[in-house]
């Protein structure tokens, strides 16, 4: 069976599951809202006293909100869940379930959980980024689109894989979920451009804990500011992280006792 279909199954058990609290879904649409207007609001105080932020226009930091709340939610989408799942599952010993399926188990705990109502995210912060792009002229030419495209797909493999390395610690410590708290938190800074931050943070943001390659460096693609150094940068380590996560991931897997310890 195919990612697509696959991903298409267990989104239709996720629908029917929640549709029994659907009060899940006006708590959530409560929460973006608040968030995004939060967002706005803090801009709206901050470009009240000045026209530029380290450079960044408003409605340039706006389109830079949109792709953190965009992201965000396709974090919260699937891979946060499949994840969460993934160490509950190792601490439990119901792996063994996934691992005698015959599709890829890295695959299948990947989308094994989604989120359907962070579909809302997904929704606004395209949505916020539409009207980013529409207040800068709407002048984005195919180049620059399939730049952004690119990137934003780069970001989040980059994502994937190190939620995917982390949640792959569970094989060997018993609570891993504090250092998905930490990256959580960290994400947070992305509502921001890392050049707004000291060196340190930035190259923390960067390359320890990779949260621009999803929010800045697409921006960037949108603002004109990215090279082609920065394109490729962002591709290699796309492809580099990702091995590693699958090699990382197969090393915990013979660390794996299951019901058996």
């Amino acid at each position: 069976m195919s990612y697509p279909r696959l991903l298409a199954v267990f989104f239709r058990v996720s629908v029917m599951g929640e549709l029994a609290y659907r009060i899940n879904f006006f708590v959530q649409l409560f929460q973006s809202v608040l968030e995004l207007a939060t967002a706005v609001a803090g801009l709206a105080v901050i470009f009240s006293h000045t026209s530029t932020l380290g450079g960044w226009r408003p409605d340039e930091v706006l389109a830079l909100v949109g792709i953190y709340i965009l992201v965000g939610g396709i974090i919260g989408f699937v891979i946060q869940p499949g994840m969460e799942q993934l160490i509950a599952s190792v601490r439990t010993g119901t792996l063994d379930f996934t691992l005698t399926k015959p599709e890829d188990a890295q695959l299948l705990v990947s989308i094994q959980q989604v989120e359907i109502w962070k579909l809302i995210d997904i929704i606004l912060g395209s949505a916020v980024l539409v009207t980013a792009l529409l207040r800068l002229g709407g002048k984005m030419g195919m180049h620059q689109a399939a730049e952004f495209t690119v990137i934003l797909l780069a970001g989040t493999v980059i994502i994937y894989s190190f939620w995917l390395i982390l949640a792959t610690l569970s094989f060997w410590f018993v609570r891993v979920e504090n250092i998905l708290m930490i990256f959580q938190s960290m994400y947070e800074a992305g509502r921001w451009p890392v050049s707004l931050y000291p060196g340190w943070l930035r190259f923390a943001l960067t390359f320890i804990v990779p949260v621009a390659f999803a929010t800045t460096v697409p921006a960037e693609a949108l603002t004109g500011r990215m090279n082609g150094v920065t394109l490729a940068g962002a591709i290699a380590m796309a492809l580099v992280l990702f091995v590693i996560s699958r090699v990382f991931w197969r090393l915990g897997l013979r660390h794996y006792t299951g019901t058996s310890a």
